[in-house]
């Protein structure tokens, strides 16, 4: 098959596809998961945590990317690596040592996830015309979007399907669905393989001296002017919603009982997996509709407080434990829809604060802190839950909202930026 004669439409929305799945497995779906295989929160959230490190050290091994090998090559690779990853978390579930193998896995599909977006990215950009690439940047995100709810919705509640058929044996429901994903990877490589054209610019790019170019690029970014409190504002603002994140989905598998809500695996795929998720969806591409019209400036607040305001819901939640799933269903998706509306304001700032001559460079080391500002907070997530429990722990987490919201009226950014 001809490169030219390869169309954007065979390879774009597969590749973004495949983007999104093996990130959402590592930071939601591996949580409930090992929240069924009977880990404590604590445990859950402390462990799950970790997989977020190769996120936040992607800025220091991208520029690799360039000078070895291709980009084709690297999302080949990565997806190879991240189907025998994932068959490998499968193969050791059952096992006595479950936790440490399955832990060292996901952190290498993460690892391998994380590269996938380096070279995934780069190969969009080599391979597409300016034309095609500004057609496309919707399908992508689309598809992204699609992929974020068949791993963090259909794929929990195939899992959760595949316990009751089983007699609840978490472990193969589990480790079955794992299997199936594995499979999907190797499928991705082998399509991708024959699909994915070979542009002439895809090479290993030359530098002189590769050290030195990345600190020449590290050492600008801190030259900024208030980069200081721009970086102080990325690893707080998302503080209280990176505990909630760690703990919303066993507060609504608990048992009632325990102060959750007693929801069963497929409940929770559906709730938070499915309808939280295109909530989130839904609040993002408003926000960016409204951001491109009028500008950052204006809408800053309003989506800073829409952020942040709704987790509310869950201390209303975490005190009241509605048995009304359909009102959990709208309560979930009345703060994911919030939090997506209220991020497209952080994700615009990121792109700000990374704008010059290392702009690639740049935004590589303010998602790289972004990543840091969700992982830290969340490790200890699970343990402030278990000792002050449900509806403390979520007034807590309203209380973390405040230092990022403080730290807002400190920007610096041009008034009419994101404005079309």
């Amino acid at each position: 098959m001809k490169d030219h004669k390869i169309s954007p439409w065979a390879w774009v929305p597969t590749l973004y596809f495949a983007e999104g799945i093996p990130y959402a497995i590592v930071n939601t779906f591996a949580l409930i998961m090992y929240k069924r295989l009977g880990l404590s929160n604590a445990d859950a959230a402390l462990y799950t945590s970790w997989l977020y490190l190769p996120w936040v050290i992607k800025p220091f091994w991208s520029p690799f990317v360039d000078i070895i090998k291709t980009k084709r090559w690297w999302v080949l690779a990565m997806q190879s690596f991240i189907a025998m990853g994932l068959a490998g978390v499968a193969f050791c579930i059952p096992l006595s040592f479950f936790l440490q193998s399955t832990l060292a896995l996901l952190w290498l599909v993460a690892f391998s996830s994380a590269t996938h977006d380096i070279s995934a990215d780069g190969f969009y950009m080599l391979a597409l015309s300016e034309k095609n690439q500004s057609l496309f940047v919707g399908i992508r995100s689309t598809f992204y979007r699609i992929s974020m709810v068949v791993g963090q919705g259909a794929l929990v509640i195939l899992a959760g399907y595949l316990e009751r058929m089983s007699d609840n044996d978490v472990p193969f429901a589990w480790g079955t669905t794992l299997y199936i994903c594995a499979g999907l990877f190797l499928a991705f490589a082998l399509y991708h393989f024959y699909v994915l054209p070979k542009p002439d610019k895809d090479r290993k790019v030359s530098v002189g001296n590769p050290v030195k170019s990345f600190f020449s690029s590290f050492g600008s970014f801190f030259q900024k002017p208030g980069i200081y409190v721009s970086v102080l504002f990325i690893l707080l603002f998302r503080l209280g919603e990176a505990q909630l994140t760690k703990i919303a989905s066993p507060f609504l598998m608990d048992a009632v009982s325990e102060g959750g809500l007693g929801l069963s695996t497929t409940e929770i795929g559906f709730a938070y997996g499915t309808v939280g998720v295109l909530a989130l969806t839904v609040g993002g591409i408003l926000g960016g509709i409204l951001v491109s019209k009028d500008g950052l400036s204006k809408w800053l607040w309003p989506m800073v407080l829409s952020m942040n305001a709704p987790n509310l819901l869950y201390v209303y939640m975490s005190v009241a434990q509605p048995e009304n799933y359909v009102l959990v269903c709208g309560l979930v998706a009345l703060e994911q829809f919030g939090y997506g509306f209220g991020f497209t304001a952080f994700m615009l700032y990121l792109i700000y604060v990374s704008k010059g001559e290392y702009s690639t460079s740049h935004y590589a080391i303010c998602t790289g802190f972004m990543a840091l500002g969700m992982m830290i907070p969340g490790m200890f997530a699970g343990w402030i839950q278990e000792t002050v429990g449900y509806p403390h722990f979520f007034m807590w987490v309203c209380l973390c909202t405040l230092p990022g919201m403080l730290i807002v009226k400190f920007l610096k950014f041009d008034s009419d930026f994101g404005r079309k």
